[in-house]
């Protein structure tokens, strides 16, 4: 096309020039002149059109990819923010949790067709006298729906103003027990265990002396000094380049007095930077009931840093998701009674108990470990936390890390008592 037109403008300077030349009498010089003139101006005027043109094109061609560009960083940033929610969703936490809800509902499913077959089984083969069972006399009824008497609670052997007088006397002693975890069996923290030194040099168990019933000022004033030894036992180790946890013993009666509490808050305030390693061991069943009547004291304490491990538990069909928000870090259960009926505690499989409980950040402890044969059958069931006389008994502590170096145990005592090898 662009041919096209600059044929058509050299043959209008020719036609111009012999027009000239012809017509107006020019030279041939002069029309050649004029004819060139022509052309150059056509030509000038072409070139000047054609780049306006490709100005233009080149501008549209910019704003275009400019346009592009700019849905291609929308989209960019839309295709982020999608990885971005991929990326905290954590797939792979999701899937462990799915898999493990699975194998709980498959546990679970497998026990409800057992029970069913052998409940089908039972009514198939039931004798015809049962019948005759059911209306039975009045008091064979009356013996067997009659609830069985409860079994009552042990009193402790001293009494309480014994061990008033005692602790008077400063014959009250704190042992540590380890915590064990498998299988390498190093200590993961410690139990702060009262004893009291009797007279006869003989060291008395914390179910010989703590009262049952009333005498709170007694076990307010033996968990006060127990927070106090654990403490002094927790700065001291951070002071000498170790972190330790001690898990010391508190109950209702400090837990419902409000002076108890004040004074248990402000020295958790005076130590924060070990408020962390305190854990307070609470019965299960004080913790039941404290976590209705006492709760903010409960949430208090859990404020500081410090946490709960529930004891004696008698089930562990338990809300939790409620115990891990008041801070619970473990639950302990008796290893004999789990390995041997495992039903007692929970309906779900021996395997799964573990990580069920560890979805919600809480550990199982099991204490009275006995044997090596208890601490297979815990490992292999992912139960790593493990406690008993067979780990390490509880015995004394450093005397660098006590309260009062000066107050130590006769070692006929010991020697009476317990292991050496338990010393941290």
């Amino acid at each position: 096309m662009q041919a096209l037109v600059y044929l058509f403008i050299a043959l209008g300077s020719a036609a111009l020039g012999a027009a000239a030349y012809f017509g107006l009498g020019f030279t041939p010089a002069e029309a050649l002149l004029l004819s060139l003139i022509a052309l150059s101006a056509g030509a000038l005027v072409m070139e000047r059109r054609l780049r306006l043109r490709a100005e233009r094109r080149l501008e549209r061609g910019i704003e275009d990819l400019s346009r592009l560009l700019a849905t291609d960083a929308q989209a960019g940033s839309v295709l982020g923010r999608r990885i971005n929610a991929l990326s905290e969703l954590n797939p792979g936490q999701r899937l462990e949790a799915v898999e493990a809800d699975i194998s709980v509902l498959g546990t679970v499913i497998r026990q409800v067709a057992e029970a069913v077959a052998e409940i089908e089984d039972k009514a198939g083969e039931a004798p015809a006298s049962a019948s005759a069972e059911r209306f039975g006399s009045d008091s064979k009824r009356s013996q067997t729906l009659s609830p069985e008497p409860a079994e009552e609670e042990v009193e402790p052997i001293i009494p309480t103003e014994m061990v008033r007088q005692a602790i008077a006397e400063n014959r009250l002693v704190f042992h540590i027990q380890p915590i064990a975890r498998l299988p390498q069996r190093r200590p993961a923290g410690y139990d702060l265990v009262p004893r009291l030194l009797l007279e006869d040099d003989d060291l008395a168990e914390p179910g010989d002396f703590l009262p049952r019933r009333g005498g709170d000022d007694v076990v307010q004033r033996v968990e006060g000094n127990a927070l106090s030894e654990a403490v002094a036992i927790a700065r001291r180790a951070r002071t000498g380049g170790q972190t330790i946890t001690v898990n010391v013993p508190l109950s209702g009666s400090t837990l419902r007095d409000s002076a108890a509490v004040e004074q248990l808050i402000a020295v958790l305030d005076a130590n924060r930077a070990i408020a962390t390693n305190l854990v307070f061991l609470i019965g299960e069943a004080d913790f039941q009931n404290l976590s209705q009547t006492a709760r903010q004291a409960l949430q208090a304490i859990q404020r500081r840093g410090s946490g709960f491990s529930l004891g004696a538990t008698t089930s562990l069909r338990l809300n939790f998701a409620d115990l891990s928000e008041l801070g619970v870090r473990s639950v302990r259960v008796n290893a004999g009674r789990l390995i041997n009926s495992p039903q007692s505690y929970t309906d779900f499989h021996l395997s799964d108990i573990a990580s069920y409980v560890g979805r919600f950040d809480i550990t199982l402890l099991a204490t009275g470990v006995s044997d090596e044969r208890q601490i297979v059958e815990l490992l292999d069931n992912e139960i790593l936390l493990v406690q008993g006389n067979h780990i390490a008994p509880a015995g004394p502590v450093r005397p660098d890390l006590l309260l009062e170096p000066a107050r130590t145990v006769a070692p006929m005592a010991l020697a009476q008592g317990q292991r050496r090898h338990a010393e941290v």
